[in-house]
């Protein structure tokens, strides 16, 4: 009888581990398996959320079938008490280990709220966005300018939160001055700049901060970047230019980003300015007449007057020969790239042409026959302007 009983118990035994292997099986696949979540969503854990009041969040939200089984994995993954606070984009189908691993990797949250501060040539504008975990693309929810207006409620009654993302962008062609300017506006932003950073030295690009970041420190970021960038693009250079340091290239860059906003022109650009160096005429580009005006100071705001052509400035380059002593503004890689590497062309001269773009020309006679065809253009649009380059 007693073998009976032991041959029985150890029936069960073995049957209670069978179904103990098979459980964890399941589990293991539930936890590592595709998820029940059809659509993104953007799912945020409090400060000081639990890792059951998590599970439960996840599970009332479809993005995990069983609060239990993503404990029980959390708890075996030893991840229970890293959750991190924030906002997280969890993507359709997503398994409980993916989640898992998004809510305790750490960093700045990937879903929510981000706050761009665009510091362009005519103006800065703080935009609040918000991801739609839909389609993964930020909405805009409010933009205004700091200089022109209060902030909004809508952007006041988030801007205190620990998981916004907080961005700081340059765009091309924006002077020291500027960026310097602005930034003293940006009251997200903490520190004194002490001086305004040399004309060109300042990388275009977004940069992504935090709340309380030093502006001096953020300053030092974009001109060490755009020291790396103009070194490499220095050793690549075509042969034979007309300058001779990285300072001069520089300078000529800035010209090139201010005269066309066509990323496919500034190699053809820079060729008329490269070609007219070589053949000892003068640059004669508006930008650097404006430049001479408001030493960057913000945006002259009208036309050239015939007078303010004429004028002598060391930036004038109607008035001076070759190029003048500094940028006239923070030049983009690709134009810098342009003026390294110039479009092999024999074009002397350009004007608008009233799409965004320039007519180029290699003869004057060539080149009032645009200017011509331009002038008409600004009295049909009922304006006034130079537009390019001129002898």
């Amino acid at each position: 009888m007693w073998r009976a009983i032991a041959s029985n118990a150890l029936t069960l035994f073995i049957v209670l581990l069978v179904a103990l292997a098979g459980l964890l099986a399941w589990g293991r696949e539930q936890f590592t398996g595709p998820g029940p979540l059809e659509q993104a969503i953007c799912f945020r854990v409090e400060r000081g959320d639990s890792l059951s009041a998590v599970s439960r969040a996840l599970e009332e939200q479809g993005a995990v079938s069983d609060a239990r089984i993503f404990r029980i994995g959390a708890e075996y993954s030893e991840k229970s008490d890293d959750l991190k606070f924030g906002s997280y984009l969890v993507l359709p189908q997503a398994s409980m280990a993916q989640v898992l691993d998004s809510l305790t990797a750490g960093g700045q949250s990937t879903c929510g709220r981000e706050v761009n501060y665009r510091i362009s040539v005519a103006s800065a504008e703080v935009v609040l966005r918000e991801l739609d975990p839909a389609t993964n693309r930020y909405v805009e929810v409010v933009k205004f300018d700091p200089a022109v207006v209060a902030a909004p409620a809508e952007y006041l009654d988030v801007a205190e939160a620990d998981d916004i993302r907080w961005r700081v962008t340059l765009a091309e062609g924006v002077t020291s001055w500027q960026v310097v300017d602005a930034l003293k506006r940006a009251e997200f932003m903490t520190g004194e700049v002490a001086e305004v950073p040399p004309e060109g030295t300042l990388a275009p690009d977004s940069y992504e901060v935090e709340r309380g970041a030093d502006r001096a420190a953020l300053l030092a970021q974009m001109a060490e970047k755009q020291a790396a960038t103009l070194a490499t693009l220095w050793a690549q250079r075509a042969e034979g230019l007309p300058y001779d340091t990285p300072e001069e290239a520089l300078v000529m860059a800035s010209i090139v980003e201010k005269e066309t906003s066509v990323p496919e022109e500034r190699r053809r650009v820079a060729a008329v300015f490269v070609n007219r160096m070589e053949q000892g005429m003068r640059l004669q580009t508006d930008p650097t007449v404006i430049y001479g005006i408001t030493k960057g100071e913000g945006v002259l705001g009208r036309g050239l007057r015939q007078s303010e052509l004429r004028r002598e400035t060391p930036w004038n380059t109607y008035v001076i020969d070759g190029l003048p002593p500094t940028p006239i503004a923070n030049p983009g890689r690709l134009s810098i790239e342009a003026a390294l590497n110039p479009e092999d062309s024999d074009f002397l001269y350009f004007v608008a042409d009233g799409t965004g773009g320039h007519a180029f020309a290699r003869t004057l006679a060539e080149h009032n026959e645009n200017v011509a065809r331009w002038r008409q253009i600004e009295r049909e649009r009922g304006q006034e302007g130079q537009g390019g380059v001129q002898d």
